[in-house]
């Protein structure tokens, strides 16, 4: 590995850390938690003060609301699809079926970190819940949010997008991160720092030993080479 390559890794690693760091050893988690109070309060009030935007929130956070999330990953994966010859195809597919290894098992991994955190919704006294002001069955709450598995997913997607689509896949990728985890925020059932610190600091520390290695690449082709189909290369 390039000497480039792993300094970049460790200063990666050393971001997520401090990240991480900023949050988990102040008292009362800092100046963070201002940020998430303020965040989930003016969230809270919006509201009740606008019945359209509590639904808006309301149907965001439904779980069925999840497939939408999904529809625009697998949307922009198949744009690239799309313009692929056969054994490009099954390249992508190999890609697919590592980014999703990768997640479930850096998902795994980053609930192993010692905090026991309850979403706002359960932590403030006297807060609305979006589910009892629109009757909609919602996901407003957690009894463990910290880091958020959502938010996590849907960063891994985008640094996937990045490292094998280049730059502009990434920028929708980030995109879609950020309209598809804001929902769990606006309901309450993350705190902001969820995801801004939580997912993104296991991402940093975990992704980058993965992607800019030949870790990844190595699971790729090994998937490329075993995969059935037409087009399996003859060893």
């Amino acid at each position: 590995m390039h000497a480039t390559r792993l300094v970049t890794i460790l200063l990666l690693n050393a971001l997520g850390v401090v990240l991480f760091l900023s949050w988990y050893l102040p008292p009362e988690h800092g100046f963070w938690f201002g940020v998430d109070k303020t965040i989930f309060f003016t969230f809270n009030d919006q509201m009740v003060a606008h019945p359209g935007f509590a639904l808006l929130v309301a149907i965001t956070n439904f779980r069925g609301f999840d497939l939408v999330s999904l529809l625009a990953m697998g949307l922009l994966y198949l744009s690239f699809w799309r313009r692929e010859t056969p054994q490009g195809r099954r390249k992508l597919l190999a890609i697919g079926i590592t980014m999703l290894l990768t997640a479930v098992i850096l998902n795994q991994l980053g609930h192993l970190i010692p905090v026991q955190h309850a979403s706002p919704t359960l932590f403030f006294d006297n807060v609305h819940r979006v589910s009892e002001l629109t009757g909609i069955p919602a996901k407003d709450a957690s009894k463990n949010s910290f880091p958020g598995d959502h938010g996590m997913m849907l960063i891994i997607f985008a640094c996937f997008m990045w490292r094998y689509f280049g730059s502009r896949a990434f920028l929708i990728a980030a995109a879609i991160v950020i309209i598809f985890s804001l929902p769990r925020v606006m309901a309450g059932a993350h705190w902001f720092t969820d995801v801004a610190v939580g997912s993104l600091s296991v991402v940093l520390v975990g992704l980058s030993w993965w992607l800019l290695t030949p870790a990844s690449d190595a699971v790729v082709n090994w998937f490329y080479r075993k995969l059935p189909g037409k087009y399996k290369p003859q060893v």
